[in-house]
């Protein structure tokens, strides 16, 4: 498995399955002769994208970033139309590790949509468990709201078997929330209007981890937003603030979807000087 070490934080990508959505639809009103030049597109005009948690060990806790596609959720349909050719391996990443479900202590849900959520329970008989029973799940008030009553627009991305089953796990917040000291969860909105972002900064050493603003390293200019953003001028300017932000401090930007990286460091002319490669071939 793939491991950075930023600070006093220990990165550790783990699997979480595999979609493959459709191109036009991740990259919104930006041509195909674009986009495609930077990420590879099948017969289908699908990308593929990961869906791999990011376990984060900081400080004596052990936090994940969302909690990719579980196990058994989706029906033949929807993994046709998803893309959808491996589900999760968490448990088997985790004791790879040393660790078990039970040793995690936080979820840091950037938002809740299916492919970042459906990992969060498991069914069991006719009822569905929480996966991570030991954990706080932390999301932002906004998105924790809609994913309970979402409207006629994201009803299909937030499923109550995500949900029902933790809903005395989550902890929310407003704008931001610090759970050790120098990392936090900040509300964007934009690809939802709860979206969140996680920071971590200690001294010289941060980074940034853009969630759905930024999901492929492909998504690196400001302008190209998903047509599945909510509000897409929102991620826009926040994706302005936040790589401003970034290459000025030399960050590290960390990625749930990208199918080739899992993270990449840019220079202050938006250049990349560092990155950890996806090891493609892991069984």
């Amino acid at each position: 498995m793939e491991k950075l070490q930023v600070g006093r934080a220990t990165l550790t990508w783990l699997k979480g399955g595999v979609t493959h959505m459709d191109g036009g639809a991740m990259f919104g009103v930006v041509p195909k002769a674009l986009w495609s030049k930077k990420y590879p597109v099948n017969e289908k005009n699908q990308i593929e994208l990961r869906t791999d948690p990011i376990l984060l060990q900081l400080e004596g806790k052990n936090f994940f970033i969302d909690s990719g596609i579980g196990n058994r959720k989706f029906t033949d349909k929807q993994k046709r139309n998803y893309g959808v050719l491996e589900e999760s391996f968490i448990e088997e990443s985790l004791s790879e590790v040393g660790l078990t479900v039970g040793d995690i202590d936080g979820v840091l849900m950037t938002h809740l949509h299916f492919d970042h959520a459906c990992g969060l329970t498991v069914k069991e008989g006719e009822t569905y468990r929480s996966v991570f029973p030991n954990a706080i799940i932390y999301t932002t008030k906004t998105e924790w709201e809609e994913m309970r009553n979402p409207n006629i627009r994201s009803v299909n991305t937030y499923w109550k078997e995500n949900w029902e089953a933790i809903a005395d796990q989550v902890q929310t917040f407003s704008e931001q929330i610090e759970l050790v000291d120098g990392l936090r969860m900040i509300h964007t909105s934009g690809h939802s209007d709860g979206h969140a972002i996680v920071y971590f900064q200690e001294g010289q050493e941060s980074f940034l981890h853009m969630a759905d603003i930024m999901p492929t390293h492909a998504h690196q200019n400001k302008l190209w937003a998903l047509a599945y953003d909510d509000y897409p001028v929102t991620s826009v300017l926040e994706k302005e603030k936040w790589m401003a932000t970034g290459y000025a401090n030399r960050s590290w930007y960390t990625f749930y979807h990208d199918a080739f990286y899992r993270a990449i460091k840019f220079n202050e002319d938006g250049e990349i000087i560092d990155r950890v490669d996806r090891e493609k071939n892991r069984k």
